[in-house]
């Protein structure tokens, strides 16, 4: 058996960690799957065990390298891919982090962001970095380590802790503590990224207290990370595609003109609309981030997030024990009859274009007739009904209407989903090939940076269609079921 090329990613989610060694031709060779523990320490806060995410990234890892190597495919390069927003702080000298890793959806820090948006800084904010004032990002959960660890704020200033998003965590950890870097997508995140000059910027670091010295180095996302330590993976391979999940699932969806769009769902959904070089400013509460950076050039995009889409599935199995399988809910969203039931999933807050930290879950429209198919049937339309919310932001932002939805993720398995997304939305959506593009985004920026590709023109080749869905019910129709929706967020919302 004569031996391929291929590429290692590394996808480290927010309930799993994920390692995929595809082809040249951006096949999957070997994967494999690890979850681990989510803590909860107090309501609205979400925590990691940073060691949790090394020790399933490497477990993966070896075991997707393992199968590969048995299929005769040899992994030339590392790509990572990774939960965003997460917040470690660690020792430089030990490699031990100082407190558990503050997760993307922890709400802990939702006063503080409410102080500094009262007293005026969020227009500063959202110019520099095109975010908002949200929990949601990294600088508030930084200064909040800081403020809670003993001494962590100064030993910050003397250099001896080191600030990482996930990506830069295990950059570390894998290259032995050689490796303190992000990429421009993942630093983007922070609430402390000035996108247009794509630098940090000092005035934010005062904003939000955070020394200098905690930062990590920012570079493309194809670039030279780093190599990996044998004594982690087993091998030595450089690392050269980094990315923030949805950043790398724009780059594996293909979704390389302005314009074009690609809405991932996972434990979250999350929408990006390619800007070209425009940091388009919203005017309706989306996000302006750094879609992907290469040979120094950023594209950029708007983005809507979304919280709770798989998740919601999670825990109808999880916390409510009603379904035992989340494959189940196919079956029986389609049997379900749930005429007026709204979920509205604010679990950890709602995200665009709502931006409620406070919000917590609601289900509106009970009847004696509810029960589980009806339940699953209200969480899958949820994710449908915000998909939507976002898109029109996005319509009202870009001036253009879209026609056509580029879809990825675990969920997008399931065909009744994408039916009922194009039915609520009014698109046509479309399902690749390979629904793991966020790993796939991350493989090709590091087979550019390799030289296994010569230009996202190749890289963009390779993106084949699987499904279409296209809309199939009345706009009359779509538009009493998205009214009902709307009430209900309202009915939700503790902002005004």
């Amino acid at each position: 058996m004569a031996e391929r090329n291929g590429i290692l990613a590394i996808d480290q989610g927010t309930t799993s960690s994920r390692a995929i060694v595809f082809d040249t031709e951006g096949v999957i060779v070997a994967s494999a799957q690890k979850e681990f523990p989510q803590h909860y320490p107090h309501s609205g806060w979400v925590e990691h065990d940073p060691q949790d995410l090394i020790d399933a990234t490497i477990e993966t890892a070896r075991r997707a390298l393992k199968a590969a190597k048995a299929a005769g495919v040899h992994a030339l390069t590392i790509g990572i891919t990774n939960q965003r927003e997460t917040t470690i702080v660690w020792d430089r000298k030990t490699g031990e982090p100082i407190h558990n890793a503050i997760v993307w959806q922890d709400r802990r820090t939702a006063e503080r962001c409410a102080a500094l948006k009262a007293a005026g800084h969020e227009t500063l904010v959202t110019e520099r970095t095109g975010l908002l004032l949200d929990p949601y990002f990294s600088a508030t959960k930084i200064a909040w380590i800081l403020d809670n660890v003993s001494t962590a704020r100064e030993r910050a200033k003397r250099g001896e802790l080191a600030f990482g998003t996930v990506d830069t965590w295990l950059l570390w950890t894998l290259t032995g503590g050689q490796a303190h870097a992000t990429d421009a997508t993942n630093a983007s995140r922070t609430l402390l990224f000035d996108i247009h000059r794509q630098a940090w910027d000092e005035e934010l670091l005062a904003l939000f207290d955070i020394p200098r010295e905690l930062l990590p180095r920012v570079l493309d996302s194809s670039a030279h990370f780093g190599t990996t330590d044998s004594a982690t993976i087993g091998m030595e391979l450089p690392i050269e595609g980094v990315a923030g999940d949805q950043h790398a699932a724009v780059v594996g969806q293909g979704c390389f003109e302005p314009g074009m769009i690609k809405s991932t769902y996972g434990t979250g959904c999350f929408a990006l609309i390619n800007t070209g070089d425009q940091a388009v400013a919203s005017n309706n509460r989306l996000l302006t981030t750094t879609a992907y950076r290469i040979n120094g050039k950023p594209t950029y995009a708007l983005e809507g997030a979304i919280f709770i889409a798989g998740a919601a599935i999670q825990w109808l199995r999880d916390e409510l024990g009603i379904i035992a399988h989340a494959s189940q809910s196919e079956g029986l969203a389609n049997d379900a009859d749930a005429e007026g039931l709204y979920l509205v999933p604010a679990f950890t807050g709602l995200g665009a274009p709502w931006w409620d930290p406070k919000a917590r879950g609601a289900i509106y429209g009970l009847t004696r007739n509810t029960g589980v198919a009806e339940f699953v049937h209200a969480a899958l339309d949820s994710v449908c009904l915000q998909t939507g919310d976002l898109l029109e932001a996005m319509a009202g932002d870009s001036g253009t209407a879209q026609a056509t939805l580029r879809v990825d993720g675990g969920m997008v398995a399931n065909n009744w989903l994408l039916q009922r997304l194009a039915d609520l939305t009014g698109l046509a959506v479309e399902r690749p090939e390979i629904i793991e593009t966020t790993a796939l985004g991350a493989a090709y920026l590091a087979g550019l940076q390799h030289g296994i590709y010569a230009s996202l023109e190749d890289v963009n080749s390779q993106w084949a269609l699987n499904r279409r869905f296209e809309p199939a019910i009345s706009r009359s129709t779509r538009e009493h079921i998205v009214a009902g929706w709307h009430d209900a967020v309202r009915r939700t919302l503790t902002t005004s």
